[in-house]
């Protein structure tokens, strides 16, 4: 039973953001066929991997099993040599920044929309972030700035939008381990450029572990 409510299990002291698959078989619960089977990977803090495959390969698979919505049925995941089950599942995720292929936004405005992820976070840090993300222009060309309402799920804004929008959520909050779960792949082409630029660039300025 994965409970992220739970205080049970390891919060690590400090974290550098080694990630491993080790021999892994895993299949879904409502399936018969295994998803991975004898899959292993290391992931070197610092560096970006990707997983390239047509779909239903099993790349967002990896990811939730990153995450532990799943534990594999043999195997383990580790994080700095430390078996995923054995770590706290809640601190586990908050180390954890997510951009998937349609990021939910919430019909309130652009600076709480970053700022949801770190409550605490000041302007600064909410600015900053939107920078890093490639949003911080075409926020300010808005009448409203940060305060634009984006809508229901982000109906006001573009694609490319949105997920420079949830690029900066997941910046602001500092994480170590960065998942993109296809965050390119519904974009039209100059869309996907804009948020690639963005990725770019944060792999630039930032060092963390990144998966995708």
């Amino acid at each position: 039973m994965i409970d992220s409510s739970s205080d049970r299990g390891v919060k690590l002291p400090s974290l550098i953001g080694d990630l491993e698959f080790r021999s892994v078989r895993f299949s879904y619960p409502t399936r018969d066929a295994d998803v991975f089977r004898n899959f292993s990977l290391q992931i070197p803090s610092g560096k970006t991997v990707a997983l390239v495959g047509p779909s239903g390969c099993g790349k967002s698979t990896a990811m939730q099993l990153l995450e532990r919505f799943y534990d594999p049925l043999d195997g383990t995941l580790t994080l700095d040599g430390v078996d995923l089950r054995e770590i706290n599942v809640k601190w586990l995720r908050q180390q954890i920044g997510l951009v998937s292929q349609e990021p939910k936004l919430f019909a309130m405005s652009i600076r709480d929309n970053i700022a949801i992820g770190s409550p605490n976070a000041s302007q600064g840090d909410i600015e900053r972030a939107a920078s890093m993300a490639n949003a911080y222009d075409f926020i300010q060309s808005f009448p409203q700035g940060f305060d634009t309402i984006v809508g229901e799920e982000g109906a006001q804004l573009s694609g490319g939008q949105r997920q420079r929008i949830a690029l900066a959520r997941v910046l602001v909050r500092n994480v170590k381990i960065l998942l993109l779960d296809e965050a390119t792949s519904a974009l039209d082409s100059e869309s996907e450029a804009s948020v690639q630029k963005a990725l770019d660039n944060l792999m630039r300025m930032k060092t963390m572990t990144t998966f995708g």
